[in-house]
């Protein structure tokens, strides 16, 4: 409390500086140009077939993430049948595509409208109710899905799928999207689209309805609006983009499949979503990029990618709940406030501690793989220059010692990085107290 006057004014903090505009812009800019140089700049780097496959199926991804987001993030409905629309909206541009040959340029549009009149109906149902009724109907409408798409092989053709040749379609002048790299800048044009596309969709008065829904229903009500019917309008706009994004990995594959509407794609979504971060935009782009970097490139290593998914999932879970993006803000501000040289020791323990807890978990689990299934999956590693695998054979207990010291190794880095950042906490919060004029 002052005094001015003889009475008293409450205390009140200085302002925080106002943000540069040049500053803001680039904090607007600089992600969609990192999803531009993702998804165009590898392409010419590397021109390999394994790597466009790669990269369109993350462009499939990162669509389907953001699409799942409007429902998870940004009005808090958490779906366990989100998959479906996906996979009935590419079932839908498959079947128009081998009937009527629409061109391939605007199929992804015809699967966003089959995906959207799935949502119409689905989501009629399953916004009866929120919270986890909402995700239970949700489960057992994608259950449904699931059912009928074995009982119906006529339509969604059974085991084999239904498959389309993308070459013949009607030319977009010389591109026939034959070749993988004319595909894959179909996809990629149609990503970068439905992102611009979902981040305008983001800033409309229309979601943050949404997200006032999300906080409180009540007082929605209240002013006279409809929770239910901006929860329904929500699950069909997401379903549209479910529907564009199902029908980019069947340019992709060039076949939809029952798999493509189970459960296991509606938990692949959630799990990148949550890895991402619902709270940014950009977060379940992040989590689609890591995502498929597991299911891709980690799975063609070893066959206990989803052991590391799911480790990788709870950590994440457990040290940042807000995801990647919550994670890379709050240490992008620890950088601006205290910069590099005071931060260093801090990242420096870290990183070394978590190399450390990485490389023993790998050895262990690759160990155990490898006894469990055989020599053939073990772990190949480089050892100056000569690569070895772990074998059943290998012996327990050497291997068990590097485990044990690597965690050793790892507890300690842990442990000086706590250190460090207690340190610079405290030098933060005294200079704070010494400039507090109270």
């Amino acid at each position: 409390m002052r005094k001015r006057g003889g009475a008293a004014e409450p205390f009140r903090a200085p302002a925080a500086a106002p943000v540069p505009p040049i500053c803001a812009l680039w904090r607007t800019v600089a992600p969609w140009l990192a999803l531009v140089a993702f998804l165009a700049a590898p392409p010419f780097v590397w021109p390999q077939s394994w790597l466009l496959a790669y990269l369109a199926q993350s462009a499939a991804m990162i669509v389907f993430a953001l699409s799942y987001n409007l429902l998870l993030g940004e009005t808090g409905l958490l779906s366990f049948g989100h998959a479906t629309y996906a996979g009935l909206g590419a079932l839908a541009a498959a079947q128009v595509f081998n009937r009527i040959g629409v061109p391939l340029a605007l199929l992804p549009l015809i699967g966003g409208f089959g995906g959207a009149l799935c949502g119409v109906l689905f989501g009629f149902i399953a916004t009866r109710r929120s919270g986890t009724a909402f995700a239970m109907i949700t489960l057992g409408l994608g259950e449904l899905v699931v059912a009928a798409a074995w009982a119906l092989p006529d339509w969604f053709g059974g085991e084999a799928g239904v498959a389309i040749d993308r070459a013949s379609g009607t030319l977009l002048g010389a591109w026939s999207f034959g070749p993988a790299r004319e595909a894959y800048a179909l996809i990629a044009l149609w990503c970068l689209l439905a992102s611009a596309a979902m981040f305008a969709l983001s800033r409309t008065p229309f979601m943050r309805l949404a997200n006032a829904v999300r906080d409180n229903p009540a007082r929605v009500a209240a002013i006279g609006c409809y929770p239910r019917r901006v929860r329904y309008g929500v699950v069909v706009v997401a379903a549209f983009f479910a529907g564009i994004a199902g029908t980019l990995g069947l340019i992709n594959i060039e076949l939809v499949s029952t798999e493509s509407v189970g459960m296991m794609r509606s938990g692949a979504v959630l799990i990148a979503t949550v890895i991402g971060g619902t709270a940014a935009f950009f977060g379940p782009v992040a989590g689609a990029v890591v995502l498929t970097f597991f299911s891709v490139v980690v799975a063609s290593v070893t066959r206990a990618w989803l052991f590391y998914l799911g480790l990788f999932f709870v950590v994440v879970v457990v040290a940042s709940p807000d995801g990647l993006a919550g994670l890379v803000e709050r240490h992008a501000a620890r950088l601006a406030m205290h910069g590099w040289r005071k931060c260093r020791a801090v990242y420096l323990w870290g990183t070394a501690g978590a190399l450390s807890w990485g490389v023993a978990v790998v050895l262990a689990v690759q160990w155990a793989y490898a006894v469990q299934f055989g020599a053939d999956d073990g772990a190949a590693v480089g050892a100056a220059g000569a690569p070895w695998r772990l074998a059943a054979s290998s012996s327990p207990l050497w291997l068990g010692v590097i485990v044990l010291m690597l965690a050793v190794a790892g507890a300690l880095g842990t442990r000086y990085a706590r250190r460090a950042r207690a340190r610079l906490e405290g030098r933060s919060g005294s200079a704070q107290t010494a400039g507090d004029p109270r």
